[in-house]
């Protein structure tokens, strides 16, 4: 039975392919997911490594907690007279002390060289303390010595076309600073660390530069031979302030490792979510391939049984085949992983976001885990086919015509599919309304909800095939004349394979019709909250219009003649009633930027905020049970508690507010944040917004490149485009699904046209012509691809009704963009055409004799 089964892949290789690249696809986004994150995460161990090869210890600020989640993280630097202590330590073989921070270099053209995603790095250099410390390898030139001169990394230096001797910017806080290149440098052996940028000094210019004289942000610390790092470590920490700790550099590298397999791990995480959709979706094609095949074998199966054969061993060989289909397109899946890889690493490098480069990471992990979820896939999908492959009775071999007979629990199928379908409704509502659960639950609860529901929606699809194949089908029959009519009638003959083809297109169109409408209700929510809350005529923001910028800008925009307003919002990092969170605060002139809807008690609560005070939304009051006088202990970065008093209860838009969770006033923020940045400043000028305005505006930032102007329209586009962003990588990711499902409508035509060969050799021979037999069958795939189009389109409508409901304390309105949905149904008509296009020629370039003849 074995050989049966061998040979029956082989003499039908086009079906077996077809079948198979459901799961290569599948498979490959995982392979490729595992490897894109596996080579990441070696390259940034890499780097950290290199930070730390000739340390034993390592002395480093001390934060009171840490946000992962933030853009305004801050570490307290420590008195510098720490290395004088650690040096006279007896252990002590060599200690040197430096600066790390953030700064952005400047090119020729006054604009910020971008980061691509990465950080805009700052170093220090002690060539003649701390050579053996430094991961930096100079490549041309020499190190900075003064304050007039800095080395940059090689990969700006050639991007930017920059030499020893040039002049390049950087971004102080008193504005841009033009300093000499005096060398050119490496990290390590790396030409780059990704795309970041990486800026160099000396210590006193690094000191001067970040407001730290007299301070250091780490001390690497080198052990005389035959001390252990944690005897030394031991020794090291008495002589701490509050502000420092000390570690082994084994544990500091571990820390910042397992720090970025965090940010990897959801990021492998979503795409390995799609790659589950794919392989979902693949297992409904294979399903229906395997279904279809099974019903045309019926006699070959007969056969088997009469010569002997029992169910096991039908059974057997059937699963047989698809052990091997499913480990061949594990396999081929697995290699072409490699490839899914770059096309990820290059997607996200066309975004801007490059990572860190080394050699490809094949993990054992990834060929175990792809080559088995692979085959595991394909087995489950397989199974209900090859039970029903052993219900074929002997008698059917010597019967034309003979199919497969129906269980005694067929009779139960409608309650199943409907029970199925209410199964998955119940688990999203519980996922998305239910109180009192983890987040891991309410993702399981919403994963399984999802699952359940589009395979409820598929075993109850058939009962709608009908009905949507004659409206769909309509248009067709009509321009398509005799074929359009036919191809209706054929999507209409067989409801459960037709329903089974269009359930894998309706998964990924449901799972892009929801993104759309998410994303149309983000940018909805946004807009309205920013014309609810802008009576600014201008903001400011970073150049990216996410990171922090200097409160310095703020100066220079406030002598610009005209100007009536300048009301920044600051932000900052802080630990509040347990969790760590990003705070704001803002200036007494609020109002004139914001207009913020204030609670009874709490009009005007901005100018009154003084020393102590802060506000907070009203959701937030309730969530903490807080009224007007309660006491708000924050923590800063520190450890610092500022005893803090509310003031004002505002009630937010819609679409959010741009202030964190508690606010306080700016004079407050900046006496316990060694460097308070902006988040946002808005400005009200005379005349409002003018192209002379603008310009004034302009000129006053010159100094000042990464800090940018805009109007409210123009903020809003800003954000807009960033969602847009987000929801164009979502759509390709997705529509990797999308691509298996087609295989799917081109296997079910080519095994129809396989069934129905007879039919059209008599169609052909009565008078259809080429021309009309592919018609019929491009009509055919067009109803099939429409019909899954409306399924999908309308569970995505579904999930996304749930999903915004949900949201909407978070500002997350239903906002339904019809534009993009018939874009959508455009698409699918496109999808239908092209699927068609191989069965379509084939079907039309049978033999009308041996079409005939053909059983």
């Amino acid at each position: 039975m074995n050989a049966v089964a061998l040979k029956g892949l082989l003499g039908r290789k086009l079906r077996t392919v077809l079948t198979a690249l459901a799961i290569v696809l599948g498979v490959s986004m995982i392979s490729g997911t595992y490897v894109l994150t596996d080579t990441i995460t070696a390259a940034f161990t890499n780097v950290v490594s290199d930070s730390y090869s000739n340390s034993d210890a390592v002395v480093s600020g001390k934060v009171a907690f840490k946000n992962t989640n933030s853009n305004t993280e801050e570490t307290p630097a420590f008195p510098a007279a720490v290395l004088a202590k650690v040096k006279g330590l007896p252990d002590v073989a060599a200690a040197a002390g430096g600066i790390g921070d953030q700064v952005k270099l400047i090119d020729r053209n006054g604009k910020v060289i971008s980061t691509g995603g990465g950080e805009s790095i700052a170093a220090s250099v002690d060539p003649a303390n701390d050579k053996r410390f430094n991961p930096l390898k100079l490549v041309a030139g020499t190190w900075p010595i003064g304050n007039g001169q800095i080395a940059i990394d090689k990969r700006t230096s050639q991007q930017q076309h920059y030499a020893v001797g040039d002049s390049i910017g950087i971004a102080a806080d008193e504005g841009v600073l033009q300093m000499e290149i005096s060398g050119i440098a490496t990290f390590s052996s790396s030409s780059s660390i990704g795309a970041s940028t990486i800026a160099i000094f000396d210590v006193p210019t690094a000191q001067q530069l970040f407001d730290k004289e007299g301070k250091f942000d780490q001390i690497q610390v080198a052990a005389k031979s035959g001390v252990t790092p944690e005897k030394l470590v031991g020794e090291i920490r008495p002589l701490l302030p509050a502000t420092a700790q000390v570690k082994t550099a084994e544990a500091q590298t571990q820390e910042a490792v397992d720090d970025v397999n965090s940010t990897l791990g959801i990021f492998q995480k979503v795409l390995l979510a799609f790659g589950v959709i794919a392989l979902f979706v693949g297992a409904f094609v294979i399903a229906n391939t395997l279904s279809i095949t099974i019903a045309q074998r019926v006699r070959e199966f007969a056969t088997l049984r009469t010569i002997g054969g029992s169910r096991r061993q039908v059974l057997k060989t059937v699963l047989l085949e698809a052990l091997v289909i499913g480990l061949l397109a594990s396999v081929l899946g697995l290699f072409l992983g490699l490839g899914i890889a770059k096309a990820l690493d290059a997607l996200f490098s066309a975004m801007g976001v490059d990572f860190p480069k080394t050699g490809t990471v094949f993990a054992t992990r990834t060929i175990v885990v792809s080559i088995l979820v692979g085959v595991v896939v394909t087995l489950l999908a397989s199974l209900r086919p090859a039970i029903k492959a052993t219900r074929v009775p002997p008698i059917a071999a010597v019967r034309e015509g003979a199919t497969l007979p129906v269980t005694r629990l067929s009779r139960f199928g409608p309650v199943f599919s409907l029970a199925t379908l209410a199964l998955g409704i119940l688990l999203l509502v519980y996922g998305i309304f239910g109180g009192g659960m983890s987040t891991a639950s309410r993702l399981l609860a919403l994963g399984f909800g999802t699952l359940i529901l589009f395979v409820g929606v598929a075993v109850n699809a058939k009962r709608a095939v009908r009905p949507l194949a004659s409206v769909l089908g309509w248009p067709g029959a009509r321009i398509g004349g005799l074929a359009g009519t036919l191809a209706r009638e054929n999507a209409m003959r067989n409801p459960s394979r037709t329903a089974s083809t269009a359930s894998a297109l309706m998964i990924g169109l449901a799972l892009i019709t929801f993104v759309a409408i998410l994303g149309a209700g983000l940018r909805t929510s946004f807009g309205d909250a920013v014309d609810k809350l802008f009576v600014a005529d201008y903001a400011l923001t970073a150049e990216n219009g996410f990171d922090p910028f200097t409160k310095q800008a703020d100066e220079a925009v406030g002598v610009t003649p005209g100007i009536t307003a300048v009301t920044p919002i600051r932000a900052g990092d802080a630990r509040v009633f347990g969790d760590n969170t990003q705070i704001s605060a803002v200036e007494p002139n609020l109002s004139k930027g914001v207009a913020v809807e204030w609670l009874p008690g709490s009009k005007n609560a901005a100018a009154r905020l003084g020393a102590n005070g802060a506000f907070v939304d009203k959701d937030y009051a309730k969530d903490h049970h807080l009224k007007l006088g309660s006491p708000i202990p924050v923590t800063t970065p520190t450890g610092k508690v500022l005893h803090l008093r509310l003031k004002g209860i505002f009630d937010p838009p819609k679409g959010g507010s741009p202030f964190g969770p508690v606010t306080m006033s700016a004079e407050t923020f900046d006496a316990n944040y060694a460097s308070p940045q902006n988040l946002m400043t808005l400005i009200t000028i005379k005349g409002g917004v003018t192209p002379s305005n603008t310009a004034r505006l302009d000129l006053a930032l010159n100094r000042f490149p990464d800090a940018k102007v805009q109007t409210a329209a123009q903020f809003k586009q800003t954000q807009e485009d960033d969602i847009n962003i987000v929801l164009n990588v979502l759509y390709g990711l997705l529509g990797l699904s999308v691509i298996i499902s087609l295989f799917g409508v081109v296997n079910t035509l080519v095994l129809s046209v396989f069934e129905r060969t007879r039919e059209i050799g008599m169609l052909r021979a009565v008078g259809m012509t080429r021309r009309q037999v592919r018609r019929m069958i491009r009509y055919e795939s067009i109803v099939t691809a429409l019909i899954g189009g409306a399924l999908g389109i309308a569970v995505g409508i579904f999930l996304a009704v749930l999903t915004t409901q949900a949201l909407s304390d978070e500002g997350i309105v239903l906002a339904i963009p019809w534009r993009t949905i018939a874009l959508f149904v455009l698409g699918t008509i496109v999808a239908g055409i092209l699927a068609a296009m191989f069965p379509a020629r084939r079907a039309s370039r049978l033999n009308i004799l041996k079409a005939l003849q053909y059983e």
